[in-house]
């Protein structure tokens, strides 16, 4: 459009809040106090499964500055929490399910005190059998973890005959993979601060979802949703585990009940003990494909342990079994997803929702596939890759934004480079590979509603305030939003003011997950900004006497098209719409076109869109060792438009540091990983070099043709690694992490005759 300014869609823009956090200016969390706030700290259990028998707080309410030990019966509304499923009590009432769950809170004057005191609790248990195997746990008469059985729930999805399609193969390849717990390690510990002002509880935390938040803890404390106002402090980091409640119900009872200020910070090892972890999968994968390298059928069971409580366990268990066939058409196919609850750590929403995982077994099949047929890995790939057309596991024809073809193309030039210099460098014991990994992500929720609003206000002064609840986890939403607003308004992102994730200020953007503020909220921004837009082209126009079609926004104001000099300011329609009676505050809203999944076959319009991406990793293995570094990632990624391209070489970056860890040395191990010093993440010094390509399919729906990268960036760094090292051995892994042992075994296995 011509009142566009430039440098807006698709420009590097600064990060908003990002000096504040250069300067150490920002205030997370745990940074926020006030003087007489509280110290809390929950006893938690140690027991995996047992009956609560008793709770003797007598000793510790006779240590000095300890004010009061809460319990289950002092939660005044409905003890349970839960994102998607309420099964989940801020204190346990009847029994444990796992390690860690909190049975009494101890508020103290100050932390020495609370924990002192919290030690002095003595729990008497009644120990139940535990479950920590989720086969185990779905098999008859096995003890229950909840009342109304082990079984979380089961997706199938169904597309034509596969058993026939079997029979005629011309190739049939079948493996399970297993992939294992994984810790979100995010760099900041959950964290809050909770106090009375009047008659309305506030709560300060670090969180992804601030709107869900304030309906959870209205609830636990008996109160209407307008008494409790949550604001987002700056967050370091969630990755998907401050989507679930954590320190706010804590804190919240305690200012309720106490009427101070209470605060409460998370140490590293209690974020490790008791917060969602990433779903361990086992999937057996049957896929068949004909001579000329054409799939024609797949069988995939999965089963997973989603551990003491739901969390985002439905939702993993939908997309798990949606983006079974990675992005290309399968003709025939059966898949069951299946989630088990067992006493081990809560699995809950971790970046991807169960795809990182998927994708490793289906982009392993695909190369054993190619093996089979003599193809290359990017050959199988794209004779099979989605088109315009083209049919989803789900039946739904995608008609836009199909960029997966696009991103193969992108890294073609490179894999065949890497493989040509791989040729001429293997040596001794040190094995050079090269691997290609693909991937879909649907962005947004899940066949149902998942909408999101957004305010423009224009001010007196003429300024532009956006109000939007999406919470920005350092991803970089806030300013995506500016930007898209600015777009159309005609204004530079500097120029709009924000006011972000705010219960008191702003409406629900829902969740920042599943890739979806940039899309839905950015849709819902784009929305008010058009109503804003409106109102000043039309006034405008009526105070210059000109045809509304010969005016445009620029730089604050309105002008003739052809008349630079014949303008009025925004200043100058807002106070004129002021003493009209005219609201200044407009509404924009946006919900996905997606339709429900039918229960038995999973057909049906999940998402509105898509993301695609190809990865291509080059590693060295040392078969001596076992060692495997990771020395290049070419990232090629559809992310319709990027409108912060800086951002999206950013959570590509992200996204690949992440998935580094996860194929080669991340693995949380119930009772055993107790914090940092257990659990390895990649350091800079196993940061390869990453070449980020950005691949702009444009999505006709989404705001400027906008989707969204921060899952997807993450999705294909391990299937393309595992290939890779595949590759270098001759042998293939198919349990994650491929770590020194791993690596070691299947090196010696490649040696023997």
């Amino acid at each position: 459009m011509g009142d566009r300014p430039a440098g807006v869609i698709g420009e590097k823009v600064e990060r908003i809040g990002s000096r504040e956090r250069l300067l150490g200016k920002a205030s997370f969390a745990a940074d926020i106090d006030l003087p007489e706030a509280v110290h809390l700290v929950a006893v938690r259990s140690e027991r995996p499964h047992a009956r609560i028998v008793g709770i003797d707080v007598s000793r510790a309410q006779h240590i000095s500055e300890c004010l009061r030990v809460f319990t289950a019966e002092d939660v005044p509304g409905r003890n349970r929490v839960g994102i998607i499923r309420k099964d989940q009590p801020l204190l346990a009432d009847d029994k444990v399910r796992c390690i860690g769950d909190p049975v009494a809170l101890v508020a103290a004057e100050t932390l020495e005190a609370a924990r002192e005191a919290a030690a002095a609790i003595r729990v008497e248990y009644e120990d139940i059998s535990a479950l920590f195997d989720p086969e185990e746990a779905l098999r008859p008469g096995a003890p229950l973890v909840h009342a109304d059985g082990n079984l979380l729930g089961r997706r199938t999805v169904k597309r034509g005959n596969p058993e026939a399609a079997f029979k005629h193969a011309d190739v049939v390849v079948e493996r399970v993979y297993t992939t294992a717990h994984l810790e979100h390690a995010y760099l900041e510990p959950d964290a809050g601060l909770g106090y009375m002002d009047g008659s309305t509880l506030v709560i300060h935390a670090s969180t992804q979802n601030p709107h869900y938040d304030q309906k959870d803890v209205a609830e636990l404390l008996g109160l209407d949703e307008g008494s409790v106002r949550i604001i987002q402090a700056a967050t370091g980091g969630g990755f998907g585990s401050k989507l679930d409640l954590n320190v706010q119900g804590f804190v919240g009872l305690a200012a309720y009940l106490l009427n101070r200020p209470a605060r409460m910070v998370y140490t590293r090892e209690e974020a490790f003990l008791c917060t969602p972890k990433r779903h361990p999968l086992t999937i057996a994968y049957k896929s068949a494909a004909n001579r000329d390298g054409r799939l024609l059928a797949a069988d995939i069971r999965v089963v997973g342990d989603t551990g003491a409580y739901a969390s985002y366990g439905p939702a993993v268990l939908n997309r798990v079994a949606l983006h079974a066939t990675g992005p290309y058409e399968l003709p025939n196919l059966f898949v069951e997803s299946v989630l088990a609850y067992t006493n081990n750590p809560t699995a809950g929403a971790m970046r991807g929702f169960g795809v990182p995982q998927i994708a490793f077994a289906h982009e392993s099949q695909m190369d054993l596939l190619a093996a089979a047929l003599g193809m290359s890995p990017l050959e199988i790939r794209l004779r099979n890759c989605y088109r315009i057309g083209s049919l989803t596991a789900s039946g739904q024809e995608l008609t836009g934004s199909v960029g997966i073809r696009a991103t193969l193309d992108a890294v073609a030039p490179q894999y065949a480079a890497a493989v040509r210099e791989r040729n001429g460098t293997v040596s001794g014991h040190i094995r050079r590979g090269v691997g290609i990994g693909s991937m879909m992500y649907g962005i947004g929720n899940t066949g149902q509603q998942n909408p999101a609003t957004a305010h423009l206000e224009l001010t007196l002064d003429g300024g532009v305030v956006l109000y939007s609840g999406a919470a920005d986890v350092g991803q970089g939403s806030s300013t995506v939003l500016a930007q898209i607003a600015a777009a159309e308004l005609g204004l530079q992102p500097e120029a709009i003011r924000t006011v972000i994730a705010d219960t008191l200020l702003t409406t629900s953007a829902g969740a920042t997950s599943a890739s979806r503020q940039t899309y839905i909220s950015g849709n819902a921004v784009l929305d008010a900004a058009r109503k804003l837009k409106e109102v000043l082209l039309t006034e405008a126009a009526d105070m210059l006497k000109f045809d509304r079609a010969k005016v445009i926004l620029e730089h604050g104001s309105v002008r003739a098209v052809r008349d630079a000099d014949r303008s009025v300011s925004f200043a100058e329609i807002a106070r004129r719409c002021h003493k009209l009676g005219m609201p200044l505050k407009w509404q924009g809203f946006f919900d996905p076109d997606t339709t429900p999944l039918d229960l038995e076959t999973g057909q049906g319009v999940p998402y509105a869109t898509y993301a695609f991406a190809t990865h291509v990793a080059e590693v060295s293995v040392d078969t001596l060792t076992g060692e495997v570094r990771c020395l290049r990632v070419v990232a090629a990624h559809d992310v319709g438009k990027a409108v912060n391209p800086q951002g999206v070489h950013g959570q590509i970056c992200g996204g690949v540091a992440m998935g580094i860890g996860f194929a080669l040395m991340e693995e949380f191990v119930p009772g055993q990983t107790e914090s940092l010093k257990d659990y390895h993440i990649p350091s800079a010094a196993d940061m390869p070099e990453v070449i980020p390509i950005i691949v702009e399919d444009p999505e006709p729906t989404g705001p400027f043709g906008a989707k969204g990268v921060g899952e997807p960036a993450l999705v294909p760094t391990a299937p393309a690694i595992l290939n890779a090292i595949a590759d270098a051995l001759g042998v293939r892994i198919y349990d994650l992490p491929a770590g020194l042992e791993r690596v070691l075994q299947a090196a010696l296995s490649a040696r023997k005759p």
